[in-house]
């Protein structure tokens, strides 16, 4: 099988690399043609110079396409590449990698743009556009292909799942942390992630340091922030699977938003590969893939008060790490391992040309 991977997608984003990844350990060829718009630095502009790098790479697009290629994927963010996929496939099954819905993203959760301005109808209208010219969406949880047929009106095997997973190149088992115990929180400090959670469980418990790396848009909320909380602004991807394996335990998210509930983001998967104790907000996400106290601690998303005693009962219980670590690796390799994920997308694309 011959695989397009198309758009305007972030080369550098797990989402992307883990998938290609994936297909080729299934036997999957996979050729790239991508049109770079989206790198983090431009940070979701949609200023007119973005417009314009938008609109020359939508236009490059259309006159592309390898000829051999069995399907198109359109790779996270592709949500305006869908007619320019459509073109190049000549007839071809096209697939979306969404990831998230921009408008459920953008507008709903971060507050970037204004309900009913003009970004958010360009937004609102590229969206709809994306999902419903797709052969196939691929959703990471149940939950969220649930709101993709809602929000979209798609048919239900219009939207299938495969989990996101973690690069098992670089992330996997380490040595065992090493003393002081911490609590490690990687992120883009967005209001999914639940800051101001993490932040009010390190004031409940000031003898554990907490480390929290990254920035963004709630990094204002670092400014007051108690003194056991290490702040590191950025770190190299390379160097994150050392960081998450030197942690006493990894914290997922923690927001009260409709979309954490729908969600299991790159961190949680990152602590289950590294065998690392975790502790992340009970969702019907997160319940797809982990069970409390088996291979997790889920807590109420927003209860500082129910992070802080979970961050404090893995401090002071060497065995629990240990027991939650080994349980975490054996849920990744059974469920998001590079193997298993590989075989669920060639199965689903193998599903879509059958169809075709």
């Amino acid at each position: 099988m011959r695989v397009l991977y198309f758009g305007t997608y972030d080369r550098s984003y797990p989402r992307n690399a883990q998938v290609i990844s994936a297909l080729r350990g299934a036997g999957v060829e996979v050729y790239e043609e991508q049109r770079p718009v989206w790198e983090r630095r431009h940070n979701w502009s949609l200023g007119l110079r973005q417009l314009a790098r938008l609109a020359d790479a939508e236009l490059r697009l259309r006159r592309g396409g390898r000829g051999d290629a069995d399907v198109l994927i359109v790779g996270y963010p592709g949500h305006f590449d869908l007619p320019a996929a459509r073109r190049a496939a000549r007839g071809r099954p096209v697939v979306f990698n969404p990831l998230v819905s921009l408008y459920d993203t953008l507008v709903d959760d971060r507050g970037r743009f204004r309900h009913g301005s003009p970004a958010a109808r360009v937004i609102s209208a590229a969206d709809r556009r994306a999902f419903r010219r797709a052969d196939l969406v691929v959703a990471d949880t149940h939950a969220h292909a649930r709101f993709f047929r809602a929000r979209f009106d798609l048919a239900d095997d219009a939207v299938d799942v495969c989990l996101v997973g973690a690069e098992d190149r670089l992330f996997r088992p380490g040595a065992p942390a090493q003393p002081p115990f911490h609590a490690l929180f990687v992120g883009k400090l967005i209001p999914l992630h639940g800051l101001e959670t993490i932040l009010a469980a390190a004031r409940l418990a000031p003898e554990i340091p907490f480390r929290v790396v990254g920035s963004g848009q709630l990094e204002r909320l670092l400014d007051g922030r108690p003194a056991s909380v290490e702040w590191v602004p950025w770190i190299d991807y390379e160097d994150l699977p050392g960081a998450v394996q030197r942690a006493g335990c990894v914290l997922g998210v923690f927001g009260t938003g409709a979309k954490a509930a729908r969600v299991i983001p790159n961190k949680v998967f990152q602590a289950l590969a590294c065998a690392r104790p975790l502790v992340t907000a009970d969702t019907p996400a997160v319940r797809e893939l982990l069970s409390h106290e088996r291979d997790a601690l889920l807590v109420p998303a927003g209860d500082p008060g129910a992070l802080a005693a979970a961050v404090r009962r893995l401090a002071g219980d060497p065995s629990l790490r240990q027991r939650l670590g080994a349980a975490a690796r054996t849920t990744y390799e059974e469920h998001a391992a590079e193997s298993v994920l590989g075989a669920r997308w060639r199965m689903l694309l193998e599903r879509v040309l059958r169809a075709a």
